[in-house]
């Protein structure tokens, strides 16, 4: 026998043991459960604050979690609406949209040899040394 079972009732230790770490393993659980939650509302709202534009995500930090409403099946339903409040509030922490139009590059040209005519006189010396030495 061991130290644990020295009780009259046979078991009993080990029931209230059992009892114990059932109820840590819950608490473990339901921390574990509240963490995930509050790691996808905070991912929710980035997704959203990237979308308006804002330009640190530090400013997240800013909003009020208390406000934020999730669905039944763990979706976040006014992220939008938490995003466009901190706009209204804090605006600098967004960027500014732009007003000029958005201009195309020049398509991109591969590039060509310069022409003799083209070259000082230098340039067409060390050319045509250059062609000389490399001929077989």
């Amino acid at each position: 026998m061991s130290e644990e079972d020295t009780s009259d009732e046979p078991g009993a230790d080990s029931v209230a043991g059992l009892r114990a770490r059932a109820e840590l393993l819950e608490q473990r659980l339901a921390d574990i459960e509240q963490d995930a939650k509050s790691r996808v509302i905070r991912s929710e709202l980035k997704v959203e604050a990237v979308r308006a534009g804002i330009i640190d995500l530090d400013g997240l930090k800013l909003l009020d979690l208390r406000d934020v409403q999730v669905s039944a099946d763990g979706e976040l339903t006014n992220g939008v609406e938490l995003v466009a409040q901190l706009r209204r509030a804090k605006p600098w922490l967004f960027a500014v949209p732009s007003s000029s139009s958005v201009a195309n590059p020049p398509p991109a040209q591969p590039p060509r040899q310069k022409l003799a005519t083209e070259m000082t006189d230098e340039e067409y010396r060390a050319a045509r040394a250059a062609l000389l030495k490399h001929r077989p």
